[in-house]
């Protein structure tokens, strides 16, 4: 599956900052069923937020909320809520809020078990700079590519013996050359002209070197795209010194999870950074990936963008690109304006003040 968007390399071909999703949808008013998963913290007040952004654009989503909690199923497996697995299978594309991980023994991560439940071995984060939001660099315009099922985060873990615990690192052939045919696909689909493969085989031999391989064949079918290949250690040297250098980085599960991390520093931080994950089946599912935020939740002092510009790559999904391209416009033209912007974009903007300006803004629009 590709993913069909532009970058701000090709900006007079389009308006649109944010790469998203395409299967085969086209633009329709017919009303598309899309699960909504609120999660916790802040997850429901911003999740209400993206609600009536996405009613105020007129955009044709009917939203089926399910909650997400992890339970044990037969066999004592740990399962998501049949209601909230079902609705996602069905609808095959969902909206999800942060959800807190519960620090007790043998409890899932929620994030590790939807993207196991469902396939969803890609994750795809576009860092683009935010025009009018001063950071150290103004011109960013990366995207990581992260195989997001196996690696480090396989969940495979024994105690050796008294004082040794093994964590075991898994990487298959399947998913390396799933994520690499992926990151060649989406490269081809939005104008970008470099995939850069980021791995440490020199020290993990064989299975960073399987992930490698798998790259380095794939770029052999993809000669249209330019390949190279650096250690992870190399490359967040080299992204802080100039961002530029790069375009389209992919890479396995753990490396992935830090240097998307790292990428999203550079334009503001994971408030302002959206985030979505294709899965086998057709699915997709986008979601804000920063934390639940406990101490704010409750008190209207949440900042949305992230939940909203991951709705944004999920109407572009869906083939509501209009939609799409007057959410993001608006959500950037309010953060632009420094008096709704959020406290943690360094204004004093409640949650609820930001939100009612973006939708005056998508009216407008």
């Amino acid at each position: 599956m590709a993913l069909l968007g532009f970058s701000r390399r090709v900006l007079l071909q389009s308006t649109s900052r944010i790469s998203s999703a395409l299967r085969p949808y086209s633009a329709s008013e017919e009303p598309v069923v899309c699960t909504l998963i609120p999660g916790d913290g802040i997850g429901p007040e911003i999740s209400a937020a993206v609600q009536q952004i996405v009613d105020a654009s007129g955009a044709p989503i009917k939203w089926e909320e399910r909650n997400v909690t992890a339970i044990k199923g037969p066999g004592g497996k740990w399962v998501i809520p049949a209601d909230a697995e079902e609705s996602i299978k069905k609808n095959k594309v969902g909206l999800k809020g942060p959800l807190a991980t519960p620090i007790a023994k043998g409890h899932p991560s929620m994030n590790l078990l939807l993207r196991k439940t469902f396939g969803l071995y890609a994750n795809v984060r576009p860092c683009v700079s935010v025009e009018g939001f001063e950071t150290p660099y103004d011109d960013v315009d990366i995207v990581t590519i992260r195989e997001n099922t196996e690696g480090e985060y396989s969940g495979i873990e024994h105690t050796v013996v008294d004082g040794v615990v093994q964590s075991i690192k898994l990487i298959t052939e399947t998913a390396s050359r799933n994520v690499a045919e992926f990151a060649f696909d989406y490269a081809r689909q939005n104008g970008r002209k470099n995939v850069t493969a980021v791995h440490k085989a020199n020290i993990m031999r064989m299975s960073d070197g399987l992930f490698l391989r798998c790259c380095r064949e794939t770029a052999e079918a993809n000669r249209d795209i330019k390949f190279n290949e650096m250690y992870l250690d190399t490359v967040c040297l080299n992204i802080v010194q100039d961002p530029n250098q790069f375009d389209v980085l992919v890479m396995p599960n753990l490396y992935g999870d830090i240097l998307s991390d790292l990428c999203a520093g550079l334009i503001g931080g994971l408030g302002v950074t959206p985030s979505g994950n294709i899965g086998d089946n057709g699915v997709a599912l986008f979601e804000s990936v920063h934390g639940t935020a406990p101490d704010i939740a409750g008190k209207d002092l949440a900042n949305p963008t992230a939940l909203l510009l991951s709705c944004v790559m999920m109407l572009k999904h869906l083939g509501q690109m209009s939609y799409g391209k007057r959410i993001e416009q608006a959500c950037y033209d309010a953060i632009k304006d420094k008096k709704s912007r959020t406290k943690d974009l360094g204004g004093d903007a409640t949650c609820s003040v930001f939100t009612n300006e973006v939708c005056n803004r998508v009216r407008d629009l």
